[in-house]
């Protein structure tokens, strides 16, 4: 009978003791319609992370008839800091969480420096520009790989920077509409 008694003390014990924070760290590369990234996440709490990327993204120019197409890869630096609200309650579902999957409220705020450019058209540039927008999303697992799929909307402001960094008339309000698949190559664990 003590024996049985040990064991529901030992089962209860693991039951009530899960862990619902993010992943200590992880990195991994995305794509989407509009680019690809190499991104590490980092734990600060546990609901709390801090995406750094580094990637391309695509920009266009509107032709002379007004039909917009995709004309270059404009190199990007992000920083993200990201709220998962729901890990425990898609725990106590029996939904996994591993590799951050949950829903997650963020602060975007992304530099398109004007480096360089990867286009087929000589007259290109992109002007440097500081992008500071608000995001929802959510970020999931392909069944029990390393794929993942991220979906996210915010509304922000984009501050267009002319050649001598300082701040422009032409700053405009951005729509960042993201769906992304990628891959995790390193995770480490929760401690």
């Amino acid at each position: 009978m003590k024996k049985i008694y040990v064991l529901f003390l030992l089962s209860a014990h693991t039951i009530f003791a899960q862990d619902y924070s993010v992943e200590k760290s992880t990195f991994s590369f995305q794509t989407g319609f509009l680019g690809f990234w190499l991104n590490n996440e980092s734990k600060l709490s546990d609901k709390f992370t801090l995406k750094t990327e580094i990637g391309f993204d695509a920009f266009s120019r509107s032709s002379d008839d007004d039909n917009a197409s995709l004309d270059a890869l404009a190199p990007v630096i992000t920083l993200e800091p990201r709220w998962y609200y729901n890990l425990e309650k898609r725990a106590s579902k029996g939904r996994k969480i591993h590799n951050n999957a949950g829903n997650f409220v963020a602060i975007t705020t992304s530099y398109h420096p004007d480096w360089f450019l990867l286009s087929g058209k000589e007259d290109m540039y992109v002007n440097h520009q500081l992008a500071i927008i608000p995001k929802w999303g959510i970020k999931r697992n392909i069944g029990n790989s390393n794929f993942t799929y991220e979906l996210g909307a915010g509304l922000g402001y984009n501050f267009i920077l002319n050649r001598r960094h300082s701040f422009d008339n032409s700053d405009q309000i951005w729509l960042d509409l993201h769906a992304r698949i990628g891959y995790i190559f390193k995770s480490s664990r929760k401690k």
